[in-house]
């Protein structure tokens, strides 16, 4: 007997689910105890099901990836919106940076950690992580014309993100010590900002 063919609701319900299962396996498991069949086991449905929804192991991230970058993206959209002065949306968008990833630290993790496809496999992701950076590179662009800052707002965006993720990834990590914390370090990467200003 044919099986019934799934509709889009179904579909994007199960994945909707795979995703936050494969994100609860990462953090037990790492990415290389990740398979399809203990997603399988996870979700409760029989070995093979899964790979009705994902082609493999790659295009299941590929989707974790995705969403945790939408809901990034999302966080700093809402974190910029309104506000006006670009110093105070850089502020805002750092932020939003940092709470995100201690609210979702393995989602982060998926995010920033695992290889990266070659470019054009999955433009839904590509899509996302460009939005994300979207807000910081119009934040640097408006501080730059406000003269407050001055190089390629593309560099200086890649700069600012670098540093923040790198406190960020220190912190998850447990490797801030010696008297040092987030919360210490962070203004410090906008501190240059303020002088300007």
């Amino acid at each position: 007997m044919p099986r019934a063919s799934l509709t889009e609701e179904q579909v994007e319900a199960f994945r909707t689910r795979a995703v936050e299962a494969a994100i609860g396996l990462f953090a037990g498991l790492g990415y290389q105890g990740v398979t399809l069949r203990a997603l399988a086991a996870e979700l409760g449905v029989s070995p093979m099901t899964p790979y009705r929804y994902f082609e493999n192991k790659e295009e299941l991230f590929a989707r974790v990836r995705t969403e945790a970058f939408r809901r990034f993206a999302d966080a700093q959209r809402d974190a910029s919106n309104g506000l006006e002065d670009p110093a105070d949306a850089l502020h805002a968008l750092g932020n939003a940076y940092v709470t995100f990833a201690l609210n979702e630290p393995d989602a982060y993790h998926i995010m920033f950690e695992l290889r990266q496809a070659p470019a054009g496999t999955y433009p839904e992701l590509e899509t996302e992580q460009a939005r994300a950076f979207s807000y910081l590179l119009a934040a640097v662009e408006g501080v730059i014309d406000a003269g407050h800052m001055e190089g390629k707002p593309v560099h200086q965006a890649h700069l600012l993100w670098a540093q923040v993720h790198g406190l960020v990834s220190l912190h998850l990590a447990g490797k801030l010590a010696m008297g040092c914390s987030l919360e210490d370090l962070l203004p410090e990467v906008f501190e240059k900002l303020q002088a300007a200003e």
